[in-house]
């Protein structure tokens, strides 16, 4: 009855032009009047119709074929006529969209366009929408609901609420699998930080370790060493443990003590003395490189934590200037530092400071004379021969007379006014050699060699002699024999054995401020 006054508002078999232009609403006006057709029990969706029509395609294509904006009826001049026309065209939009449905579930029901009606399946507007294919879609579940009711998989076709279900299971195990990941992440972080305090707990055991222990009558438990005419050893290899331990040691009288040990053992860390505590700061463990920082406080006993290096770092070297530590030089396994850190006890930070000429990996550093010193080193390339002053007044670096051979893992120690380049490596071989650097004269000078090549040795300076502590040799093997040298005698091998084996540990003395 209807089909010839709409069949051009089909522009594909089962996709309809909802906007009537004059002659077709005259018409069908005129046909549904001689049928008195009164759809009291359609529903009225006014909003969602109007949605539904302007989020249509079918708009733009009508807006380029037609010269004209179509009316929408429901705004046409009130009248029982126009008033009628327009339920009428929405209980046929209403039927429209049904079919439009169940084409979509079994196509092979498609006509000729049209589509017959099927009173028993429906689907509600709050079901569906159109997408901007002009498709009626189901809306997913989580997706914005009207205010009528929540999505009920009975109202669409079996297919979309099978593959709706199947969505709700998948997402659903997704939960499960990522609640159970997140359980397993929290236990492997709880059973890595139960791993790191049981290997401190270890370490703090092999400290006191009885295969690292001395003859008896070398150590002692009482109070009689005094500090300033001892040195402290910290940390080092033995030749079979690498050890936390912190050691006060009396050359005078070769009198051994060992002290509280360190939280966890370092190595190719750096030490630095200031207001009369021990500062340790940086190393690395086999892959693990630090940039934790401790003191040490004799005179209680006791390890306090303070602010960390900006950098992770070892083989670097540490120093005391005007109340405030530096850290210099350094690395982390894949990059070489020039960069210097200086830590302010008043503030209690680590700040940046003037960075060398030149990254130094394995140097040595100490102060003299109001003025700090790096010497030697590896920059990642090569083993280094030069050396710079740090004025504290200019604060800058500058660069001095370099030594006569390149060394690195080797000791810097001041006596007498002057600098001694003790030992270390070449590259190819562990060195005896030693040279004197005078500031006054601003030259190295070659000194007497020590009795025996050492590498990864520690040195330091008490009355007026300085004692070379350990080592390891090209071969690897660990010293157990401790050199002194002073200006006069030159160097001579020692009978004391206090210390034992050792080698990649820090030494420092504790002297008055």
């Amino acid at each position: 009855m209807f089909r010839q006054i709409i069949k051009d508002n089909y522009f594909k078999q089962n996709h309809f032009w909802f906007e009537l232009d004059h002659t077709q609403s005259s018409k069908l006006i005129s046909q549904l009047s001689s049928l008195a057709y009164a759809p009291s029990s359609t529903p009225h969706y006014p909003e969602l119709w109007r949605s539904l029509i302007q989020s249509s395609p079918a708009n733009n294509k009508r807006a380029e074929n037609r010269s004209s904006e179509p009316q929408k009826l429901k705004n046409k001049p009130s009248s029982s006529i126009d008033s009628q026309a327009a339920l009428d065209e929405k209980s046929f939009i209403y039927m429209k969209l049904k079919e439009i449905a169940l084409d979509r579930e079994w196509p092979a029901l498609s006509r000729n366009g049209h589509a017959e009606e099927n009173t028993n399946e429906g689907i509600s507007y709050n079901d569906a929408r159109i997408d901007q294919a002009g498709f009626m879609e189901p809306q997913l579940p989580g997706e914005e609901k009207n205010e009528e009711g929540n999505c009920d998989l009975a109202g669409y076709p079996p297919f979309v609420a099978q593959l709706l279900k199947e969505v709700k299971e998948l997402n659903a195990f997704k939960e499960q699998h990522s609640q159970k990941m997140t359980g397993l992440e929290k236990k492997l972080a709880n059973a890595q930080e139960e791993i790191k305090l049981l290997k401190g707990r270890c370490l703090m055991l092999e400290s006191t370790n009885p295969s690292r222990t001395h003859d008896s009558e070398n150590v002692v438990e009482s109070d009689d060493i005094v500090c300033d005419e001892s040195i402290i050893l910290a940390g080092g290899f033995d030749g079979n443990n690498w050890l936390s331990a912190l050691d006060l040691y009396s050359p005078l009288t070769d009198i051994f003590k060992p002290l509280r040990p360190m939280s966890s053992f370092w190595s190719y860390f750096a030490i630095a003395n200031l207001s009369r505590e021990v500062y340790v700061f940086g190393g690395k463990f086999k892959k693990l490189w630090d940039n934790t920082v401790e003191s040490y406080n004799p005179a209680n006993d006791m390890w306090t934590v303070h602010s960390n290096l900006k950098k992770r770092n070892s083989n670097l070297s540490g120093a005391t200037l005007k109340d405030k530590i530096f850290a210099m030089g350094g690395g982390n396994g894949t990059e070489y530092f020039a960069e210097v850190e200086m830590y302010d006890p008043q503030v209690g930070q680590w700040i940046p400071s003037r960075s060398m000429w030149q990254k130094r990996f394995s140097l040595a550093a100490t102060e003299l004379n109001g003025a700090l010193y790096a010497v030697g080193g590896f920059d990642g390339d090569k083993y280094l021969a030069t050396a710079e002053r740090f004025d504290p007044r200019e604060h800058a670096w500058t660069k001095i007379e370099s030594m006569s051979t390149k060394r690195a893992y080797h000791a810097l120690v001041p006596l007498g006014g002057k600098l001694y380049a003790l030992g270390g490596s070449d590259g190819s071989q562990m060195m005896p050699s030693v040279e004197i650097y005078d500031p006054r004269r601003g030259t190295w000078m070659i000194g007497e060699p020590m009795n025996y090549s050492r590498g990864y040795v520690t040195a330091a300076a008490l009355k007026e002699s300085i004692y070379v502590i350990g080592g390891a040799q090209s071969d690897n093997e660990v010293l157990d024999t401790i050199e002194r040298y002073k200006e006069g005698t030159g160097w001579e091998i020692t009978n004391l054995s206090g210390v034992g084996k050792r080698c990649l540990s820090s030494a420092i003395v504790l002297e008055e401020d």
